[in-house]
């Protein structure tokens, strides 16, 4: 078998939190229909995450995300990951995030049938590791059009 070629990774996440920005971002893009997060800080006791929304969401859909995360997350789904070249990616996946100097080969990580997305992070192996979400806060500036929330992971 050919050995693959990847990017170094500058970062540790602490994979049960890393996986769950993977279920939250397919969850805004399902909900809202807008992009995964255009900002990210994800550390072990809490995280946060920005995305551009037009609006600052009801409390009825901050409430609808945060059942919807969990809901997927108590699926129990599988994480896997596939390699593949970036031509294949191409038209599939979001190829903006790429460094310029990207290994030819990239790294697709998959939440069971939900969510797969080009990543070099670490990961769970299955989100039963995971815990429960829960929103901590969450504000919207309407001079930028960010919606930030604020979250953690309990019960781990």
């Amino acid at each position: 078998m050919e050995e693959l070629t990847l990017n170094q990774h500058n970062k540790a996440e602490y994979p049960p939190m890393h996986t769950t920005e993977h279920v939250i971002n397919r969850t805004m893009i399902n909900l809202f229909g807008c992009g995964r997060s255009v900002e990210a800080h994800i550390e072990r006791k809490k995280s946060k995450l920005d995305y551009k929304l037009a609006a600052c969401p009801t409390p009825e859909q901050v409430q609808q995300l945060e059942d919807t995360v969990n809901e997927v997350i108590h699926q129990n789904l599988p994480v896997t990951t596939e390699y593949i070249t970036q031509a294949e990616a191409q038209g599939r996946f979001d190829m903006e995030r790429l460094p310029d100097d990207a290994s030819e080969t990239v790294r697709v990580v998959k939440v069971g049938d939900y969510d797969e997305c080009l990543c070099i992070g670490q990961h769970v192996s299955n989100t039963s590791e995971i815990g429960t979400f829960k929103l901590l806060s969450h504000d919207y500036n309407p001079d930028t059009q960010i919606w930030r929330i604020r979250f953690k992971l309990v019960n781990e």
